[in-house]
């Protein structure tokens, strides 16, 4: 978090992880033009412009599917969590990758003749009406476009003041975009390559995507309506959510009661406290994450607020929803009702027989 705004919010953490990114990216270029360069030789010999274009345009591919892919591998695995943390910087990443290989395709096929090299790409090929003739390259223009609108919102600026259901709106156009790029990919091979190892690979990518969100997607609902069956206790607001051993010490965890808004569970110090599962940031879970330094820490971007009271140390001013708690005979009882964001509520110490 940070009490003005500043260009990028750098810590050592995300320090490490650009610096690894950026090593990565350039590696897998720089072995993918050797390699180009080794494999095809003589008359099969590749230009080295169409290498680099290539090299860019399958990096920004990839890196695509990794950032759709960490949402729900981080549901499905908390190890995963580090890199939802960070995915706002690829992401950034990926668009400035994209856009190299944009530049130089622009620049290879349409930067020598008589047109503008922009006025050339949208009026070189118009056979829309053609699957193997089609105009692929309008597509990948369009989902950089896309990459563009998000990563130049995607500091908290524009979060603030585009407020979170519309920051979050507009960034759900990744999956659009991905639609594009598949398509500018796949239609690119039926004109180029026509391998079908290729497409094989690009069926590939899309199948373990759209997977693992089906997987993590219908996990979570079948965890929602288990647990949508509890009820009251002797007619009292109070619910049975689990037992204290089912939380690690310092860490987080959700559950749903009566259909409604998940709730977050956190044990810290001997004590059980209870919030809203949304963070005031953007929405994310924060029962996925953990106490640090004594705060509920969201695993999206690092948002914190005390357990007590659900407002932000000083001197930030965000607040959440608090729920009342307490511990009988190990077990954790919520009252459903959320008190207003920042409402004070005394933790349920674990080894009390009530707390009220």
């Amino acid at each position: 978090m940070s009490v003005g705004y500043v260009a990028v919010q750098w810590n050592r953490h995300k320090r490490i992880y650009d610096g690894l990114v950026a090593s990565g990216v350039a590696c897998y270029l720089v072995v993918f033009f050797l390699a180009g360069r080794t494999l095809y030789t003589g008359q099969n010999a590749i230009s080295p412009e169409i290498l680099v274009m290539r090299a860019l345009g399958t990096c920004a591919y990839l890196l695509l599917h990794i950032i759709l892919c960490i949402g729900p591998l981080a549901r499905l695995d908390r190890r995963f969590l580090p890199l939802l943390y960070n995915r706002r910087h690829l992401g950034v990443a990926t668009f400035l990758v994209a856009l190299a290989h944009g530049v130089v395709a622009i620049g290879f096929y349409h930067g020598f003749g008589i047109l503008n090299p922009f006025v050339s790409l949208l009026t070189s090929n118009t056979n829309y009406g053609s699957l193997t003739a089609f105009p692929f390259q309008i597509l990948g223009a369009i989902a950089l476009s896309i990459l563009f609108l998000m990563a130049s919102t995607s500091h908290d600026f524009w979060l603030r003041n585009l407020g979170a259901s519309a920051w979050k709106r507009l960034h759900m156009l990744v999956y659009p975009a991905y639609g594009l790029v598949v398509m500018h990919v796949a239609l690119g091979i039926l004109q180029a390559q026509r391998s079908p190892w290729l497409a094989a690979l690009v069926a590939t990518g899309v199948t373990m995507v759209a997977g693992l969100h089906i997987l993590a997607g219908t996990r979570e609902h079948r965890r929602d309506q288990h647990e949508s069956h509890r009820t009251r206790i002797n007619g009292e607001p109070w619910v049975d959510v689990g037992s204290v051993d089912d939380i690690a010490d310092e860490h987080g965890s959700t559950v749903s009661v009566n259909g409604g808004e998940r709730i977050a569970l956190f044990r810290h110090r001997g004590c059980i406290s209870a919030t809203t599962n949304v963070c005031a940031h953007q929405g994310g879970p924060l029962g996925e994450g953990r106490i640090i330094d004594g705060c509920i820490t969201c695993p999206w971007h690092g948002w914190q607020y005390r357990s007590a009271d659900g407002q932000s140390p000083p001197p930030f001013t965000e607040k959440i929803v608090t729920y009342r708690v307490r511990v009988i005979a190990g077990r954790i009882q919520v009252d459903p009702t959320a008190l207003t964001p920042g409402t004070a509520v005394d933790p349920a110490r674990i080894e009390e027989t009530v707390h009220v």
